[in-house]
């Protein structure tokens, strides 16, 4: 416990020395993900934690920190837009895992929401930077914040301005008017609005009224696809209407988040208690928390016989549809709470399922860079652009041996990771990993 506690200060000291106005990495093939293209063998500036350069050597101060890239691709750190992580040692997962930027998308703590977020966002501890979902409901039954009337919405909606919050994640339950108020006030307020379908309105109408981001596929299958048959509740949606989906989705500019590897990993576990046995003795399961693990093992999911093996393989052909019709996707990994979901990992895990469902390299990777850039750019007043390598963007990078557009595979084993203008080479990502695993073993 001692020598676990040793290596993570002694890392988290090290990246601190690490931090420099200026940093060059030389001899990079950048993949900019501002389109499908790549910027052989050049150089990239950073100053200040922004990209000051791309291609372009200026003549620097001695002393100036230079990475030798030695022809390996440099391209935007990950982006997982929908997970439930809280703590320091979730967020080295997620770096380790050359995840840049999170999304929390619901029920952090007050702790992390405040202290763990401005510290994170400053540099100042190793993690990507985060983002903040608050989640209402109308119903107490699944532990969310309660608000019953539009007075009690509109208040919710400047209290989480008021502590940092970015967005209002709205659950099932929330009533027809408090939606309608908090969705007002969102607006006024400049705090996006993203989430479930809420039953008593239905997408359509969320959309209408602003909503920017579905939080799920599966939202459609309750909020927009017509009632599947009494005798058979788990069938899928017809083919036929997808394009109504991506016709309702495209009128509105609202983005989709991508959780094909979240609702296959819950699929498969559905009534099988062996298989949550195997998510917990999986390797990365050794970087699950004590606590969560605990969850795992108690998840209602194995007590559920249902048999979702075709809205499994619908979900795969609806996000490949909305990814050739030009829908904005986002990349989710929904980590840690759902079993078999670890962070960090998970993001990859959709990736992967992405690219199995037919996406191409392309459309996988900028759901997880791209993207998530312009949806943040569109509905946080203020933030700092990221998800492309170009000149006064977030210095974001993961370093790779392969071209990701070629070898996707090759994002699962970063050579360094740069964010909050620190850079983090391979030993260090791997130091973060043992560093949690033996932490967590400990207790």
């Amino acid at each position: 416990m001692v020598r676990a506690l040793l290596t993570l200060w002694l890392m988290f000291a090290g990246a601190a020395l690490a931090r420099a106005e200026t940093i060059v990495f030389t001899d990079v093939n950048v993949v900019p993900m501002d389109r499908e293209r790549v910027i052989a063998r050049t150089t990239v500036i950073v100053t200040d934690g922004a990209i000051a350069s791309v291609g372009r050597m200026a003549k620097l101060p001695a002393g100036t920190k230079a990475i030798d890239g030695k022809g390996a691709w440099l391209v935007p750190g990950l982006a997982d837009m929908h997970n439930h992580v809280t703590s320091r040692d979730d967020l080295a997962l997620l770096l380790a895992n050359g995840v840049t930027t999170m999304l929390n998308m619901g029920e952090a703590t007050n702790a992390f929401a405040g202290r763990t977020r401005i510290a994170a966002n400053k540099g100042e501890v190793p993690g990507p930077q985060i983002f903040t979902a608050f989640v209402v409901d109308g119903d107490p039954q699944y532990g969310h914040f309660v608000v019953k009337t539009p007075d009690d919405a509109r208040a919710i909606v400047r209290l989480a301005k008021a502590n940092g919050y970015s967005f209002m994640k709205v659950y099932t339950n929330l009533s027809a008017e408090a939606f309608a108020a908090l969705a007002a006030e969102a607006k006024v307020q400049g705090i996006g609005v993203v989430g479930h379908n809420v039953a008593a309105v239905g997408l359509a109408k969320q959309l209408a009224a602003g909503q920017a981001m579905v939080a799920h596929v599966e939202e459609f299958f309750t909020g927009f696809f017509p009632e599947p048959p009494a005798d058979d509740q788990q069938a899928p949606p017809d083919d036929a209407r997808i394009a109504d989906a991506i016709a309702l989705v495209k009128a509105h500019g609202t983005t989709v988040t991508s959780d094909l590897f979240t609702y296959r990993t819950i699929a498969a576990q559905f009534g099988k208690p062996e298989v949550v046995k195997a998510y917990l003795a999986a390797p990365d399961a050794r970087y699950v928390s004590p606590a969560d693990r605990i969850d795992w093992a108690r998840s209602g999911y194995q007590k559920k016989a249902v048999d979702l093996s075709r809205r499994v393989a619908f979900e795969a052909r609806f996000v490949k549809a909305m990814a050739n019709a030009g829908v904005p996707l986002i990349a989710g990994g929904d980590a840690p709470t759902i079993p078999g979901l670890v962070p960090g990992f998970a993001l990859h895990g959709e990736i992967d399922a992405m690219l199995s469902a037919g996406l191409t390299p392309w459309q996988a990777l900028s759901a997880a860079t791209r993207t998530p850039g312009t949806f943040i750019a569109k509905t946080v007043p203020g933030a700092g652009k990221f998800g492309i390598v170009a000149p006064g963007y977030r210095a974001d990078l993961l370093l790779v041996a392969d071209n990701p557009l070629e070898k996707p595979a090759t994002l699962r084993e970063p050579l360094g990771v740069m964010t909050g203008g620190r850079w983090y080479d391979a030993t260090a990502l791997k130091g973060m990993l043992d560093g949690v695993a033996e932490l967590r073993a400990a207790r």
